[in-house]
C-alpha cells in the first residue's frame, strides 16, 4: 500500500510581512519562510499551503482578516488569471520602494562589494499603457477561470485569443482588455477574434500542431506608427487565402496600421528568426524616435518595450559614461545598436557586437539613416566576438557599456573586460542579482561609482539597474 500524503496545513491569522522575489510577498511562521502571491505586506490572511519543504513553504491566501493600508484596487479583469502585472495590488509608491530595496539587497548580498550611496529609483510616468510591443496568442483551449468552471455551464467557444496561464503551456486565457498598450492593441486583438470566430478559423493546437491562427504581435511606437504581424500554420491554399482575407479585414478596418505583415510558420516552436516575413500592407518596419534620433524598428527587431523609459535609461547610461568626443566607446550586446547610435554623437567612435545578425544590420542602418558614420557594428556570440585578438585590433577601449540579457555576462567576456581595462564600464541590467555576481568577478580591477534603479515595468517585480565602475 502506498503511504498517504499528510494534508498540507492551513495557516490561520497570518501577517504578510515583506516583499520577496517573482512578484510574491512573504510572511514568516515560527521558522518557515511563507511565500504567498496577490497579497501585500499588511495583509493578515489564512494561508493554504500548497508545497513545502524544511525550510520554505509556498501558499495561497483563502480569506483576508484586514486588508493593508498599502494594499491598492487592481484595476483589470483579468488579474490573477493571466499571470502579469502581480503588483497591481500595491500602491506604485510601494513598488518602487521594494524595486529599490530589491537592487540595494542584491548588490549587497550577493555582490559583497563597497557600494557608494544607491540613487533613489527613477518611478515611470505611465503606469498603465507603457509598453509598446505585446504578443498574443491563439488556442484552441481556451482557459477557464474558477467562476466559469463552478457555473458548470458548457461552452460554445473554446478558442481564445490572450495569454499564455503560467503553468499550462496549451492554455491560453481569453484577454478581452489588457492595460499594458495602447487600447487600439484591445482593439485590433478583438476584432480579429470576432471574424475568425464569426467565420470559423481554426486556432492553434500545440500539443497537435494543427490549426491555422497562431500568434499576433502588436507594436505602437512614439512616432505613431503601428505594426501588426501575424503568424499562421498554413497547410493548403485554402488556409492562405483565409489568411489574407481577415488581414484585408485589418486593413480595410484600422487604416491606421502603417506595417500589416504576416508569416508562415509551420515549425513546431513560435520562433520566427530563421522565417520570411511577408507584407501584406504597408512597410515592412516601424520608426520610433528618441532624442531627434530615428530608430527603424523591423518585426524581427528588439527595442525596450517602454520607449519613454527606456530614453531616461539611456540618458543614464551616457551620463555614466561620461564622454568628452574623444572616447573609444564598446557597446555590448548593442541589439538593433539603439545605445551605441545614442551616444555616439559625443564619442570619438563606438563598437557595438550583437549575437543577432538581423539586428546588427538594423544597427548599421539606424546609423545612416541618423548620418552617424562613427559606428560600427559586428555580429556574432559575445563570448567568442570580444576576445583579446579583437581588442589588439580595434584598440582598447576607454568606455565599455554593456547591457547583457537576464543571465547576465559569460565569465569570458568578463575575462575579456578585465584584460581591456577601460577606464569607466557603464553596466545596465535588468537582472539585479546577475549583475551583483558580475560585479563582484569585476571588482578585482573596478570600483562602483554610482548605482541608478530605473522601473520600467509598473505593476510588476522587473527592475534595470545601471552601474558605474571606474578603474581603480
Amino acid at each position: 500500500m502506498s503511504r498517504k500524503k499528510k494534508p498540507l496545513p492551513l495557516l490561520e491569522k497570518i501577517t504578510i510581512t515583506d516583499v520577496a522575489a517573482e512578484g510574491k510577498a512573504l510572511a514568516k511562521v515560527n521558522d518557515l519562510v511563507v511565500f504567498v502571491p496577490y497579497v501585500v505586506p499588511g495583509d493578515v490572511v489564512d494561508l493554504q499551503v500548497k508545497r513545502k519543504k524544511n525550510k520554505y513553504a509556498e501558499a495561497v491566501a483563502v480569506k483576508f482578516h484586514e486588508y493593508s493600508s498599502r494594499r491598492a484596487v487592481p484595476f483589470c479583469q483579468h488579474y490573477g488569471v493571466c499571470g502579469g502585472c502581480k503588483w497591481q495590488c500595491l500602491a506604485y509608491e510601494d513598488q518602487i520602494k521594494y524595486k529599490q530595496k530589491q537592487v540595494t539587497d542584491n548588490l549587497t548580498r550577493i555582490g559583497k562589494i563597497e557600494l557608494p550611496e544607491i540613487s533613489p529609483i527613477l518611478g515611470s510616468e505611465k503606469t498603465e499603457f507603457y509598453r509598446n510591443k505585446l504578443e498574443f496568442t491563439f488556442s484552441d483551449k481556451r482557459w477557464l477561470t474558477e467562476e466559469e468552471v463552478k457555473a458548470d455551464v458548457q461552452y460554445d467557444q473554446m478558442n481564445a485569443v490572450g495569454f499564455h496561464i503560467p503553468g499550462a503551456f496549451d492554455k491560453v486565457l481569453a484577454i478581452e482588455k489588457c492595460w499594458l498598450q495602447d487600447d487600439i492593441s484591445n482593439q485590433i486583438r478583438n476584432a480579429i477574434r470576432d471574424y475568425a470566430y464569426e467565420h470559423n478559423y481554426a486556432f492553434y493546437n500545440i500539443r497537435n500542431h494543427e490549426g491555422v491562427l497562431r500568434n499576433l504581435m502588436i507594436r505602437t511606437s512614439s512616432t505613431g506608427e503601428l505594426m501588426v504581424l501575424l503568424q499562421v500554420r498554413v497547410s493548403c491554399d485554402k488556409d492562405l487565402d483565409q489568411t489574407k482575407e481577415l488581414l484585408a479585414y485589418v486593413a480595410d478596418k484600422f487604416p491606421q496600421i502603417t506595417s500589416l505583415l504576416y508569416v508562415v510558420n509551420n515549425k513546431q516552436n513560435d520562433t520566427i528568426n530563421d522565417l520570411d516575413v511577408e507584407v501584406f500592407k504597408g512597410n515592412d518596419h516601424i520608426f520610433e524616435e528618441m532624442e531627434g534620433l530615428r530608430f527603424k524598428v523591423g518585426p524581427k527587431s528588439f527595442y525596450q518595450t517602454n520607449s519613454e523609459q527606456a530614453y531616461n535609461l539611456y540618458k543614464v547610461a551616457r551620463d555614466f559614461a561620461g564622454l568628452t568626443g574623444e572616447e573609444l566607446v564598446y557597446d555590448l550586446y548593442t541589439g538593433t545598436g539603439t545605445i551605441a547610435n545614442f551616444v555616439s554623437r559625443r564619442a570619438k567612435k563606438v563598437i557595438g557586437i550583437e549575437y543577432v545578425p538581423e539586428a546588427i544590420e538594423d544597427a548599421k542602418v539606424n546609423s545612416a539613416i541618423n548620418g552617424i558614420d562613427n559606428t560600427l557594428f559586428y555580429a556574432g556570440d559575445m563570448k567568442d566576438m570580444l576576445t583579446q585578438d579583437f581588442i589588439n585590433e580595434h584598440g582598447r577601449p576607454d568606455v565599455i557599456i554593456t547591457d547583457p540579457p537576464r543571465a547576465g555576462m559569460h565569465t569570458d567576456v568578463i575575462d575579456v573586460i578585465l584584460f581591456a581595462e577601460p577606464r569607466r564600464i557603464v553596466y545596465v541590467s535588468c537582472n539585479p542579482a546577475t549583475q551583483a555576481r558580475d560585479l563582484q568577478l569585476l571588482d578585482a580591477k573596478y570600483k562602483v561609482m554610482a548605482v541608478q534603479p530605473v522601473d520600467m515595468f509598473p505593476h510588476t517585480h522587473h527592475v534595470e539597474n545601471v552601474v558605474l565602475l571606474e578603474k581603480k
